[in-house]
């Protein structure tokens, strides 16, 4: 009969637990037709694109691939990884029973004026008694209501979020290795055309100098001559101070101590990606990385809540425990003589906990709000940073284009005011100006071409690439 009853109980608690007593919040549908600036007319995008199919350049590939070993943004994501699986196997294993084995021996001496001094001392004529015990014990709780499995659900869904934490940090440590090197090339550039243009300053310095000393112009014209001179000389150590810094930074970036970065490329040798397809908003959601996080999130808040009402209701549990037994050490293993067995089963409801139970249900339900309000709020982000990155696209092209004509027509409006110059046809402040404008212009070309460098690269990080 005991036994008919155990397994009643077994039984009842099997069919209960798949009862569940919360209904989980479902994500908001909150994404947009299409990207502001955007043109798509299919689904595909740069963001489903490989890595290494994306980013071709062989310097820059062999520096993500040392970053993404060596940087310790990267490490400590992998480490996260790693405690998250540690806690998700614990988790699975929520449904078997907790068991224990104790052994233990005591002796204990009672008063001889006490009740139990004078009984122990009657009947078995001793002063003290001993006990030896050694037990298996077997605690089991019943998933009626679905505790452990939304603990099990929740701790998936933070195993997973780490994945994704680990996603975002290398598509982010993709786009900076490559956005920082891009720079570097940009300070190369502008370095040569600092030098260049001390070069060309030099020269009209010289004829200007043969001009003052031949009576031709006053000494104004070697100040202002001298002036613009100093203008491109002071570019070049303020440069290659920012190409130290920059390749010092980008040595961090990968992990290694600070050092000269190699470089094959030129600047004016990068070419832009010209096909450069953004795909639909909800193809998008399903790449991102701080999205997915930001759904596990909700998956995780769902598991809490359940976790947080199953507390109110009754939890059943069954423990047994079995071993042997002895008042002296002698017979301690004489089996079955000192063999025992307990079984017992309970069920426990919470009544008053000073409203502690009920305050984390409603606070575990708030999270959950809070989760669906921080999903949309990621959604909202990464539309608005591809509509960014599609305006910087687009505008920067047309400024390249524009910038490129002027630096073309001050070019030959330079050589036009050295060769009139020379000529006597034209003084030293139209070459002067000349020479400056060029300089500037050219600056501004090459600082053009690194933001849309750097925009491609942004576009393709914001879209969910980088991370494959």
């Amino acid at each position: 009969m005991k036994r008919f009853n155990i397994i009643t109980i077994l039984l009842l608690a099997l069919i209960w637990s798949g009862c569940s007593v919360s209904k989980n919040t479902a994500l908001p549908n909150i994404a947009p037709g299409l990207f502001r600036n955007g043109s798509s007319t299919d689904s595909s995008s740069i963001g489903t694109m490989p890595l290494k199919s994306f980013i071709t350049d062989l310097t820059v590939q062999n520096l993500i691939d040392t970053a993404l070993v060596k940087n310790y943004d990267m490490q400590i994501a992998l480490k996260n990884i790693d405690a998250a699986e540690v806690l998700f196997k614990q988790s699975k294993l929520g449904y078997l029973p907790e068991l224990k084995l104790q052994v233990s021996a005591n002796s204990s001496r009672p008063s001889d004026n006490s009740l139990n001094g004078l009984s122990l001392n009657q009947f078995t004529g001793t002063t003290h008694i001993e006990d030896y015990n050694a037990n298996l014990g077997v605690v089991w709780e019943a998933d009626i209501w679905g505790k452990i499995r939304n603990q099990k659900a929740g701790a998936l869904a933070s195993f997973l979020q780490t994945e994704e934490a680990r996603k975002a940090v290398q598509t982010r440590l993709v786009a900076n290795v490559a956005q920082g090197y891009y720079n570097l090339l940009m300070l190369d550039a502008q370095l040569e055309i600092a030098k260049k243009t001390l070069k060309l300053n030099d020269s009209t310095l010289r004829i200007i100098n043969l001009q003052f000393d031949a009576g031709q112009v006053t000494s104004l014209a070697i100040q202002q001559a001298q002036a613009q001179q100093l203008v491109a000389a002071q570019l070049v150590p303020r440069l290659e101070q920012n190409v130290t810094l920059q390749e010092n930074a980008l040595s961090v970036l990968i992990g290694t101590l600070p050092k000269a970065i190699n470089r094959e490329s030129r600047l004016d040798k990068m070419n832009i990606p010209q096909d450069l397809n953004a795909g639909f908003p909800s193809s998008m959601l399903s790449r991102r990385p701080d999205i997915k996080s930001a759904e596990l999130a909700l998956t995780i808040a769902n598991a809490r809540v359940g976790v947080a009402k199953a507390s109110l209701y009754p939890s059943l549990v069954i423990t047994a425990s079995g071993g042997i037994n002895s008042f002296k050490a002698s017979n301690w293993f004489n089996v079955p003589a000192s063999l025992f067995g307990l079984v017992g089963a309970g069920i426990t409801q919470p009544i008053f906990q000073r409203g502690q139970l009920k305050s984390n249900l409603a606070l575990a339900k708030i999270d959950r709000e809070k989760s669906v309000i921080q999903f949309r709020q990621s959604v909202l982000n990464a539309v608005g940073e591809v509509s960014d990155e599609l305006t910087k696209v687009e505008k920067l092209k047309t400024q390249y284009s524009i910038a490129q004509k002027r630096t073309q027509t001050l070019q030959q409006a330079s050589r036009n005011a050295n060769l009139l110059f020379k000529s006597g046809m034209a003084n030293y402040l139209e070459v002067i100006t000349a020479q400056g404008n060029l300089l500037q212009s050219e600056l501004e070309l090459t600082t053009i071409k690194t933001e849309q460098l750097n925009a491609v690269v942004g576009l393709y990080r914001s879209l969910g690439g980088g991370w494959n």
